[in-house]
């Protein structure tokens, strides 16, 4: 016969009844989940915002013409880890249509208003890249024309030529 060791009670140990320790236990392990999961989707929030700063030196021309209502916002670079992933793309307000422009991927996607928060004279959207969202466009043309990059291309909604200048730094690494 197998005997089992037992560990003595000390009679001045305080005794919690089974039922009151497994409610409160419960209820750690829910306050828990609910903190790490909160973290975790903060965390994926501010990683995935994007806040769009005013580009006051770019151009925008349709069919050669300045719009008549118009701004351009470029990515912040102050708050972003990862500068690169961001740095092709340029939000457009031509009248009342938000247009976003990878140019790199060379695509231009149609940005709806309720994808937007505006936060003084800067906006902040989530990720804007939808496949659904899609805009047609052909006839891409990029040009580096000295202190500017110039992006040409043709919108197949309104079969209009946009034309889109971004200045840049010049390349002075012949003077080092």
């Amino acid at each position: 016969m197998a005997l089992r060791s037992q560990t003595p009670v000390r009679p001045d140990a305080p005794r919690f009844p089974r039922r009151f320790i497994s409610p409160v236990l419960a209820t750690l392990v829910a306050l828990a989940f609910s903190w790490l999961t909160a973290a975790h989707a903060a965390a994926q929030d501010s990683s995935s915002q994007i806040r769009w700063k005013v580009n006051e030196m770019a151009q925008v021309r349709l069919d050669g013409k300045a719009p008549l209502k118009w701004n351009l916002y470029q990515p912040d670079r102050k708050d972003k880890k990862d500068k690169k992933r961001d740095s092709d793309r340029v939000l457009i307000l031509l009248g009342h249509r938000y247009l976003m422009l990878d140019t790199k991927a060379r695509l231009v996607y149609l940005v709806t208003l309720d994808q937007l928060q505006i936060q003084g004279g800067d906006l902040s959207t989530g990720d804007l890249a939808r496949p659904d969202r899609i805009i047609p466009t052909f006839d891409w043309t990029d040009r580096d024309v000295g202190p500017a990059e110039l992006y040409r291309f043709t919108l197949g909604d309104y079969n209009r030529v946009l034309e889109v200048s971004l200045p840049h730094m010049p390349d002075l690494r012949a003077f080092y």
